[in-house]
């Protein structure tokens, strides 16, 4: 993925993954720079608290506000090419929903195309991303169950999805991504994300 190096990479890596490609339902208010910066506190203490020896247990609050202001204000440069506009919502089930704008003509100038097997290549432009689900994160792991997803607004397979999860986590270690079947650990010690509605107590 294009982000940097650290904890900061880990975090937007999993809200890209999870979250910038998951409808938004409303949110209690338009992010500001307060939460952003609130968000910014946390990941940095969430941060010192990993590279601790040894780590002292530690359960973080953060809500929906946070982390959707987190992403418009100290993320947008950081996220991957193509994905704008993140956007989350945090269910009263607990399942996560969310959009995102992708630019799929950058997203095929960056990826080679399988042919016409390729989904993608039947999909053009600048257009919302929805998808939901439920996240599982315990024991220091993570696993997301796609439940729906929708681009443009028009339901597509679980096949379309995967290849952009494939394109967008992507790295040199990994340079075949993320399977949406796959469990993938989580960044900073984290040991468990407890998802309530309108925020997620992280759990070192």
């Amino acid at each position: 993925m294009y982000f940097p190096s650290g904890f900061r990479r880990g975090v937007i890596g999993l809200m890209a993954l999870v979250f910038a490609v998951t409808p938004a339902l409303g949110q209690r208010h338009a992010p500001s720079r307060e939460d952003a910066a609130r968000m910014r506190s946390k990941i940095d203490a969430i941060s010192r608290n990993a590279g601790s020896s040894p780590s002292a247990p530690l359960v973080t609050r953060v809500t929906e506000q946070e982390v959707n202001a987190y992403l418009v204000y100290d993320a947008a440069d950081q996220l991957p090419v193509g994905l704008t506009e993140p956007r989350i919502t945090v269910l009263a089930d607990g399942s996560l929903s969310g959009t995102a704008i992708v630019d799929l003509d950058a997203v095929r100038q960056q990826r080679q195309s399988r042919g016409w097997l390729d989904p993608l290549n039947y999909l053009t432009g600048k257009v919302p991303v929805a998808v939901s689900g439920r996240l599982d994160a315990n024991g220091g792991m993570a696993r997301f169950a796609l439940e729906a997803a929708k681009v443009g607004g028009v339901p597509v397979p679980r096949m379309v999805v995967q290849e952009l999860v494939t394109f967008y986590s992507r790295t040199e270690s990994n340079p075949r991504g993320l399977n949406l079947d796959d469990p993938y650990p989580l960044p900073a010690r984290i040991q468990q994300i407890e998802v309530r509605p309108g925020e997620a107590l992280v759990k070192q």
